[in-house]
């Protein structure tokens, strides 16, 4: 008998808590909390809570696809290493940057399409590097924090013979502490 009677009330507890689950809500259940009274009295509205700001990696500026510190590249034109008005804004952006975060470190890598001679393109390389890590140290960033590396025609982004490919060679490469 004692059987029965459990099993019967699991069975009843078991519909009344499926029956809760399965019930539509009041109309004084959908409304807002400050429109429902409690005992006559009006309820204060609710102050709505802002999502946090996101932190950490998601707020870094040198990984935001819309932030100018998330491009890194400075390019050149054929045999030339000045720098490019066109990049002048970029390479500030950088400086503001260093400047903010004296921990950073940042290398720039100078690099050459393939044609000249080894020798040749990696001095060519070396002084576009140098070249942009002059332009930063004349914007006040630490020369503690800058290291200008050739790579020459070392590390090529495109390897098709033609001008188009070639241009895109011809460039520094700027990276922080943690990328190399």
């Amino acid at each position: 008998m004692r059987a029965i009677l459990t099993v019967a009330l699991a069975a009843t507890t078991s519909a009344l808590f499926l029956a809760a689950c399965s019930t539509t809500p009041t109309e004084e259940a959908k409304k807002p909390a400050a429109e429902t009274p409690a005992s006559g009295e009006q309820k204060p509205a609710v102050t709505p809570v802002e999502e946090p700001k996101p932190t950490g990696a998601a707020l870094n500026p040198l990984k935001d696809p819309n932030n100018i510190l998330s491009k890194r590249s400075v390019y050149f034109d054929f045999d030339k290493y000045n720098v490019k008005d066109e990049y002048r804004p970029l390479v500030e952006a950088h400086a503001r940057y260093l400047r903010e975060n004296p921990s950073a470190k940042m290398l720039i890598q100078g690099n050459a399409d393939e044609r000249g001679s080894r020798e040749y393109n990696v001095g060519l390389g070396q002084r576009r590097s140098d070249a942009v890590k002059n332009m930063l140290k004349l914007l006040g960033v630490r020369e503690a924090q800058i290291e200008a590396v050739s790579l020459g025609e070392e590390k090529p982004v495109c390897v098709e013979h033609g001008e188009e490919c070639w241009s895109k060679n011809r460039r520094d490469d700027m990276l922080y502490n943690g990328e190399y």
